[in-house]
């Protein structure tokens, strides 16, 4: 058995250089960093996540209380906003079932971070002003519209193809095969995550901005075009580092989402978790126009230290956990 950590020590210690680093930079401009439990009675809606469970047994639950942890701290720190924090931020666990492999393990460390009064432009700035140095970077960040995109690396129109085209993009790009049903967002995930994707950012930042409407997950729609979200991925060397939203904070289109999601959940035979109520209730209170953004630490850190797989910039991976 092979008890020995996965990354060297010289690894380790600079990985927590790194850390201070945005410790720092986050001092400097005054955002609060906070703590939120990671495990929640309320699980992952979104179809593309499911949570890893567990179960309370103690007093006024001796039958158990099934219990998720956290995919995110988005929820609980949307309520700590809600209840006037001001702009904060988060270093933190989090898990995800089903993910390993070079760029993903189940357990892995996340940085997450959100400021009232701020769009997702201003957000992206500074996400730069962040990630950039880090990375030893220089000179402005592409932004790059999905739809742009698509046009450019699939020359197809994601907003306007029909399914038929959508599989014979697939198909003409080699990346067939995989058979996505009629889940229209699924052949466009699988356009971008196998031939769109590893394209961006080669030659520095890349933010991919304005996803479809039926990819906005937890952000507002853009009052300038309904088809479209104010959403943004951050991608260097065709790995995705962030994905940031200009946040949603109308509580019955919330609930709306969480519903629609649970019954795609369902349909896709996975199970459907307990809506989480807390947040509902925070929004309904009063969520301050906000943008967020989460960023995966152990990639960034992989990148900047030049690693090939994710395992090298964690003590213990999945395999020796």
């Amino acid at each position: 058995m092979n008890w020995r950590p996965s990354a060297d020590l010289a690894t380790l210690r600079e990985r927590a250089r790194i850390l201070a680093g945005i410790r720092a930079f986050f001092a400097e401009r005054g955002i609060l960093e906070v703590e939120t439990p990671i495990l929640s009675r309320a699980g992952v809606c979104d179809p593309q996540l499911t949570s890893l469970a567990s179960h309370f047994i103690g007093p006024g639950h001796g039958a158990g209380l099934p219990l998720y942890l956290h995919t995110s701290p988005e929820y609980a720190m949307k309520r700590l906003l809600a209840a006037g924090s001001g702009p904060i931020y988060q270093i933190c666990r989090v898990f995800r079932q089903g993910e390993v492999g070079r760029r993903h393990n189940p357990e892995f460390t996340m940085l997450e971070w959100y400021r009232p009064h701020w769009d997702h432009h201003r957000l992206m700035d500074e996400v730069e002003a962040l990630v950039a140095p880090i990375l030893g970077l220089s000179g402005p960040a592409r932004r790059l519209d999905y739809r742009a995109a698509f046009l450019e690396y699939a020359a197809i129109d994601p907003l306007s193809a029909d399914l038929s085209a959508l599989r014979a993009c697939a198909e003409r790009l080699g990346c067939g095969g995989i058979e996505m049903g009629e889940a229209r967002d699924g052949w466009l995930d699988l356009i971008l995550s196998h031939h769109i994707e590893p394209q961006l950012g080669q030659d520095g930042l890349c933010f991919l901005q304005h996803y479809p409407a039926s990819q906005a997950a937890l952000a507002r729609l853009s009052p300038k075009d309904p088809r479209l979200a104010e959403r943004f991925e951050l991608y260097y060397q065709g790995i995705e580092l962030a994905n940031g939203f200009h946040e949603l904070s109308d509580a019955a289109e919330q609930r709306r989402r969480f519903e629609a999601d649970g019954l795609q959940r369902k349909g896709i035979g996975l199970d459907t978790p307990p809506i989480d109520e807390h947040l509902l209730a925070a929004l309904e209170h009063g969520l301050p126009d906000c943008a967020g953004v989460a960023l995966g630490l152990d990639r960034l850190i992989m990148l900047a230290l030049g690693k090939t797989h994710i395992s090298e910039v964690l003590a213990f991976d999945f395999e020796r956990c």
